[in-house]
């Protein structure tokens, strides 16, 4: 496998004949000399040059496939500027089909097989990229995993819906580590939500449920009385005209995760709390409210539920990460 470089560049001939590139990804294209188009396809230059020629005289590409491109060179103990002309992918493609070498024959199976693949498919893959991919995605799934210890109720389901959840924003543990979660919220505003409502609201939840046969009289019974009230009070509360909680979404996420960990209610903790959660969300009329689908919610509150105590910071943060405009 023979590799050619300029600067950033890297262009070698894989052992399927494929033409592989790797470049600096702000450029749209990639650029080759002759020098480097013959060592790709074991030719002679002059050959690149006939081939070359005969591309421009036959119109298969025009002079849009040029790049004049300054470059320094080593002379002895002179550094000599000289301007070098260079080719794009399109004059390097269309070169190895006209070229005679076994390297372009090489080539000209593999982009034929690629071409095939690609018109009887409607599709091509790069299994390299792929490959890339895939591992990225692992990682980003072993992390979000490794939010919660002995995870036994989050499935890789659950977990993949956060991650198509948090698809614009890349994360994982060593980002959090370096304070990557959010430690606040985006939204300040004055929030006044009183007990009696959340309560009111809490029994409409509790009769559409039990209406459904899907909670029974022990749902959203409270262990003593007044404990949602005090989670809520905590939730809101301010001292010295300093809110404990500054912004909507920190709001929301306390809300949320006290509910759920702290357990006021003898059944239906995480239904409640993730009902609670939307509620408020509404309420505050929060614009991100439209990022949570039914099954975010479902793997957000697994996770909470199954999490360590100590990872608290942790969910929070990933809250706050699902809530960021």
């Amino acid at each position: 496998m023979k590799k050619i470089k300029n600067n950033k560049l890297q262009i070698y001939q894989a052992k399927n004949g494929g033409i592989e590139l790797k470049f600096d990804d702000k450029k749209e294209t990639i650029w080759a000399n002759q020098k480097q188009i013959a060592e790709i396809f074991d030719v002679n230059i002059p050959a690149i040059n006939k081939h070359i020629k005969n591309i421009f005289e036959d119109g298969e590409l025009d002079n849009s496939t040029i790049s004049i491109l300054e470059i320094v060179q080593n002379e002895g103990k002179r550094q000599v500027k000289r301007k070098v002309e260079f080719y794009n992918l399109d004059m390097i493609i269309s070169i190895g089909y006209r070229v005679n070498s076994t390297k372009a024959t090489q080539f000209r199976i593999w982009a034929t097989k690629i071409l095939k693949q690609h018109i009887t498919k409607g599709y091509t893959l790069n299994k390299k990229v792929l490959r890339k991919k895939q591992k990225e995605a692992e990682k980003v799934l072993k992390d979000l995993q490794a939010l919660v210890k002995n995870t036994k109720l989050v499935g890789v389901s659950d977990v993949l819906e956060l991650i198509k959840t948090f698809s614009n924003t890349w994360f994982n543990l060593e980002t959090y580590d370096k304070q990557g979660f959010p430690k606040s919220g985006f939204t300040k505003k004055k929030v006044k939500i009183s007990a009696e409502e959340l309560y009111q609201e809490v029994a409409v939840l509790k009769a559409e449920l039990m209406k459904k046969k899907e909670a029974t009289e022990l749902f959203a019974n409270e262990t003593k009385k007044g404990k949602l009230e005090g989670i809520l009070g905590n939730v809101l509360q301010s001292a010295f005209s300093q809110e404990m909680y500054p912004t909507v979404e920190e709001k929301a996420a306390h809300l949320l995760y006290f509910i759920i960990k702290n357990h006021p209610f003898s059944d239906g903790n995480k239904r409640t709390g993730a009902f609670v959660f939307i509620w408020f969300l509404e309420k505050t009329k929060l614009k991100s409210r439209t990022k949570i689908t039914p099954e975010t919610l479902t793997a957000l509150t697994l996770l909470i539920a199954e999490s360590n105590p100590k990872e608290k910071e942790k969910m929070i943060g990933l809250i706050l990460l699902l809530l960021k405009k």
